[in-house]
């Protein structure tokens, strides 16, 4: 295992990857460490990393008195970490319905699945525009999306769609142009507005990972302009992930 400290409590985990290991861009794996008692100490993470990279990354914030959260600070490189033989999780762009536009809505770590998947090949040659919008309390916690500026400016993968970042600050005045929470920027248009496009039915599909009070809020400031969410049987023009909770 290795880690990168972004901010004192925003951290990056590197994990070598099992060659068994499968998993879809945008799930999620079960991460453990293990105590002083021998115990595993499991959280569920996105995985930040793309599908065919060797290990795996994954995007945590150290929570005070959190059991994960101790164990990963006091980690150094090349300590043991585990992770489950399977990965889960419903936040692909297969569960999207057709349709030109995606928007990827994230608040925190819930960046992480969004990274993995700007590095699936067949994502920049299914859409044509591709917006991300990350939310973060302070300017520093945007460090850990540079990859995603780095292809707004500098795409390295060919195919059609046209990349907008947009970073949002919501407490350092001045830091971002955008500086209001993601539901309130999407409700009075002002996230339209930012990246150049409408955001509606008929083109748009989004998918949203972060808060919990984010994404509901999202979910019916959407629901009330058509949007459906996917189900198992049925795509729909909006997808979640449903697995957070408080961690690590």
């Amino acid at each position: 295992m290795s880690i990168r400290r972004w901010t004192d409590t925003l951290l990056s985990v590197r994990v070598t990857r099992d060659p068994a290991f499968r998993f879809t861009a945008g799930h999620y794996a079960r991460l453990g460490l293990v105590g002083r008692e021998g115990e595993a100490v499991v959280r569920p993470l996105s995985i930040a990393s793309a599908a065919t990279d060797p290990h795996l990354d994954f995007l945590c914030t150290l929570v005070p008195g959190g059991a994960f959260s101790a164990l990963l600070s006091a980690s150094m490189a090349g300590d043991a970490a585990e992770v489950d033989r399977a990965s889960y999780g419903f936040l692909t762009v297969g569960a999207l319905a057709p349709g030109p536009d995606l928007w990827l809505l994230a608040s925190g770590t819930g960046l992480a699945p969004f990274l993995s998947i700007l590095l699936e090949p067949t994502v920049r040659t299914s859409f044509e525009r591709i917006v991300v919008v990350h939310s973060v309390r302070i300017a520093a916690e945007l460090a850990a999306a540079r990859d995603v500026a780095r292809l707004e400016r500098e795409p390295a993968m060919p195919g059609r769609a046209c990349l907008r970042y947009l970073p949002v600050v919501t407490r350092e005045p001045g830091a971002s142009t955008l500086s209001s929470r993601i539901p309130a920027l999407l409700e009075d248009g002002r996230l339209a507005a930012a990246a150049g496009i409408p955001i509606d039915v008929e083109r748009s599909r989004v998918m949203t990972c972060g808060n919990p009070a984010m994404a509901r809020d999202v979910r019916r400031i959407l629901a009330a302009r058509g949007f459906r969410p996917t189900r198992r049987s049925a795509p729909g023009q909006m997808v979640f992930e449903n697995y957070w909770q408080e961690r690590p």
